[in-house]
């Protein structure tokens, strides 16, 4: 297991705590397969009802690592990103995303995909691929479930911040409290969830995924492979600047 995510079991309670801190939280290839490998139990054979993601420092999670560099390798990082994705939306527990500070890329898609995403305040959040030359294709396969085409559109094409009101507004995040009041609200969803019947709490989320799938599968697979060949076209794009230096 990765020491930088914590994952621990509180009862019913599954916790993952980004600990990656001086890097914004970005999640490494260690860190996706500590958590994969618990998605994974817990989809075959659930041991609890609630999956509980935060993080320490200032910053919830400003992305992911980008180390591939061939095409086998960009392929196998991009189809483990789009899997963590396909399985915390799919996993049959409620998840919470407890975000205390920025969410930028990965990190912002990620608490999209949970049930509820209670975010501070005063955090920033963002789709900023874009300003990188990269088209954030994993994200833009669901992100006009959640919210108008052309509102999503807006917010990959020009990877502008907005703030968690704004969010709340759009339907993208559940909440939006005072920082110090962040965690506490958490907690009381985490209670309310726990005092309701187990099976209709799992049928409402059953039902909501089945309504909603529609292409998300098949954009999933075609993310595999945009992903892929505009990372390395953006690593190329790098290296021809760094040859002309």
């Amino acid at each position: 297991m990765s020491n930088q995510v914590e994952i621990v079991r509180e009862g019913l309670v599954l916790r993952f705590t980004l600990n990656n801190p001086e890097n914004g939280n970005e999640i490494t290839g260690e860190m996706f397969e500590a958590m994969l490998a618990e998605l994974r139990k817990e989809t075959e054979n659930p041991q609890t009802r609630i999956l509980h993601i935060r993080a320490t420092g200032d910053k919830f999670c400003t992305g992911r690592e980008r180390s591939a560099r061939s095409t086998e390798e960009m392929k196998t990082e991009v189809k483990r990103l789009v899997g963590f994705k396909q399985l915390l939306r799919k996993l049959p527990l409620i998840t919470i995303a407890e975000v205390q500070g920025d969410a930028k890329g990965f990190g912002f898609g990620m608490a999209i995909l949970c049930d509820f995403a209670i975010v501070s305040e005063d955090a920033v959040l963002s789709f900023p691929e874009i300003k990188m030359g990269l088209a954030p294709t994993a994200v833009m396969s669901y992100l006009s479930e959640y919210i108008p085409i052309r509102q999503a559109f807006s917010l990959v094409v020009t990877g502008e911040p907005i703030s968690p009101k704004r969010a709340s507004e759009m339907g993208l995040v559940s909440e939006s409290v005072p920082r110090h009041r962040l965690s506490k609200r958490v907690e009381e969803i985490i209670h309310s969830i726990l005092q309701l019947d187990e099976q209709a709490v799992t049928d409402c989320k059953e039902f909501f995924q089945t309504a909603i799938q529609n292409h998300f599968d098949v954009n999933a697979k075609l993310a595999i492979h945009s992903l892929t060949v505009g990372s390395l076209s953006m690593n190329e794009r790098k290296n021809n600047k760094r040859g002309c230096v």
